[in-house]
């Protein structure tokens, strides 16, 4: 009788081991000290206060920026964001007091609305709008969601004719867009409510997804770019989720572009590494382990398992994994390590797999901090 008691309790704790194993696994709100996104965010956030406006990216004093550039937009967008979501008033008012001088000491460094990398700047004040209801941050950010759909004078034809179509002038069927004109867009209607501006982002949305969206749910930089570059699908995964997680239900685009998104989750599940890493060019395997991809990557998965967009088992586990793997690729200077440096086009692989690692650079540490804003909400 003892031993079948034994017996019976040894199977009994196994199972409620494996039962606790299978659930941590997938778990987004538990975390081994050290690791939370509390912790690790707050890192982060404080990181950026602490370190000059950068040039592309790259906080290098030999390399001093002119005009703010759009991996301080991002990584000041998700400051701001990580400041809300983890309810810290006084952390906002510093990333609201670096913007202070932007309205005159600093007005040379506001970039000009006529590029899509420039435009995305717009997001900023668009936030700074939604927390604080300060008009002066409003017409700013407007300026720059605005100034994508309003032909500059002198257009091109080929710009003349993606208006009359109804898309951005700023156009060009690279996957970075797919942040840079959709998350301006997406802020313009979360400070608005004005339809259009979402209804633009879609639309966009969905000229990108039918033209570069390859049958294996990935993308290429660009039709003239025949690699699957991490970081630039990062745009896209992360561009595509932004605009799921504001876009109303009765949009005509939005089953189209969950579709699109779908797809690109179920690929990219296949390309995870064990380690919960992406790699720099995603099917190729010999393309080194890469930070800012994975940390793009992770956020999209992490919303859609929040939003219920997808299986919060299977894609929780891939989040989680990729989650912790990011954790250790930060230095003891709170810097990502094993970050691309900014990419341009080029259908070459070697361009791609030659590409330096930047140590702390933003275009790492902005999605970074995505994620723990993301892991919090």
């Amino acid at each position: 009788m003892k031993i079948t008691t034994s017996i019976f309790s040894f199977f009994l704790l196994l199972n409620v081991l494996t039962t606790n194993a299978q659930h941590q696994s997938y778990d987004l709100k538990n975390w081994p000290k050290g690791k939370s996104p509390l912790e690790i965010g707050t890192r982060i956030a404080e990181k950026f206060l602490n370190s000059p406006h950068s040039r592309y990216g790259n906080t290098h004093p030999d390399t001093p920026p002119t005009q703010i550039t759009y991996p301080d937009v991002c990584t000041w967008l998700g400051g701001m964001w990580f400041a809300e979501v983890s309810k810290n008033k006084k952390l906002f008012n510093r990333y609201e007091g670096r913007f202070a001088p932007l309205f005159d000491k600093e007005a040379n460094l506001l970039p000009k609305p006529n590029h899509v990398d420039n435009n995305v700047f717009g997001s900023v004040p668009l936030e700074l709008y939604i927390q604080t209801k300060q008009q002066k941050y409003l017409d700013l950010g407007l300026k720059y969601a605005d100034a994508q759909w309003t032909l500059p004078v002198g257009a091109k034809p080929n710009e003349k004719k993606l208006t009359d179509q109804g898309y951005s002038w700023q156009t060009r069927i690279w996957i970075d867009d797919m942040f840079m004109i959709t998350a301006v867009q997406a802020q313009a209607y979360r400070a608005t409510g004005e339809k259009k501006y979402i209804d633009r982002a879609a639309k966009e949305m969905v000229l990108y997804l039918d033209t570069i969206q390859l049958e294996n749910g990935l993308f290429y930089h660009s039709p003239d770019a025949h690699y699957s570059w991490g970081r630039g699908n990062g745009w896209m995964a992360v561009g595509m989720a932004e605009v799921l997680r504001v876009l109303p239900k009765d949009n005509p685009n939005r089953t189209r572009i969950m579709e699109g998104y779908h797809k690109m989750m179920t690929a990219l599940l296949k390309y995870q590494e064990k380690d919960g890493m992406w790699r720099q060019i995603i099917d190729d395997p010999e393309a080194w382990e890469e930070t800012s991809g994975t940390a793009m990557f992770t956020y999209a998965m992490i919303s859609g398992v929040k939003n219920g967009w997808l299986d919060k088992k299977t894609y929780g586990a891939a989040a989680r994994k990729g989650w912790l793997a990011l954790v250790s690729y930060i230095n003891a200077n709170d810097e990502l390590t094993e970050v691309c440096e900014g990419t341009n086009i080029k259908n070459d692989r070697n361009h791609y797999m030659q590409r330096k690692r930047i140590v702390g650079d933003l275009h790492g540490q902005a999605p970074l901090l995505w994620c723990a804003t993301a892991l919090i909400r």
